[in-house]
């Protein structure tokens, strides 16, 4: 597989939660990471209905507008009382005219679980998809996912998203009830991001 020599790599991201991530995870690697709202671009509509085709599709674009190395996510979380919703859908469930709140997401969703009558524990996953491309096009793909439940009311006041009402499996916290260091050792985005260091120089 191809080893990513480049010491700058642009994260096509405008999630300050995700960019704070990818940044504590690369500094060990000597890797400058920039995000897409600091090199003043837009944010293309996530039109695929998969995570790697909207990974895709916001690296595509990044890399074209610079010609750096561009590193693009897509996550979610997939609900299993839900089929799977939100899933690739999961910031659209947080979109309000003002701007996106999770907090509206969270409660559509356990709502939601409530209408259908599903029992607890209320399972999901956290899904993660990294995708690595060059500036000359050529991309890698990593993927990770978290296995948990969901809680309510949401606890803790850290992380990002759907953080504080997700326990992963092995754990009695939420993720936003862990220090961010914690989080990144076992998240859906550190098990891609395990699968991804393997093509670093």
């Amino acid at each position: 597989m191809r080893t990513l020599r480049e010491r700058k790599l642009l994260v096509a991201t405008h999630n300050a939660g995700k960019l704070d991530e990818m940044r504590a995870m690369f500094a060990p690697h000597g890797i400058e990471v920039v995000g897409a709202a600091e090199m003043g671009l837009g944010e293309p509509a996530e039109t695929e209905d998969s995570f790697v085709g909207n990974a895709r599709l916001k690296a595509r674009a990044a890399m074209q507008a610079t010609g750096l190395p561009v590193l693009a996510d897509d996550s979610g979380i997939a609900v299993d009382g839900l089929d799977g919703a939100p899933g690739v859908r999961t910031a659209d469930w947080a979109d309000t005219p003002s701007g996106r709140d999770f907090m509206q997401a969270m409660t559509r969703t356990w709502a939601e679980l409530d209408a259908r009558g599903v029992p607890e524990p209320r399972t999901a996953q956290f899904r993660a998809t990294l995708l690595l491309m060059w500036p000359d096009g050529e991309e890698a793909v990593f993927e990770g996912v978290a296995p948990g439940r969901l809680v309510w009311p949401p606890r803790g006041a850290l992380g990002h998203g759907y953080d504080p009402m997700f326990v992963p499996d092995g754990d009695t916290r939420t993720y936003a009830e862990m220090s961010a260091a914690e989080k990144n050792r076992i998240s859906h985005r550190a098990r891609a991001f395990a699968l991804l260091e393997q093509v670093l120089a």
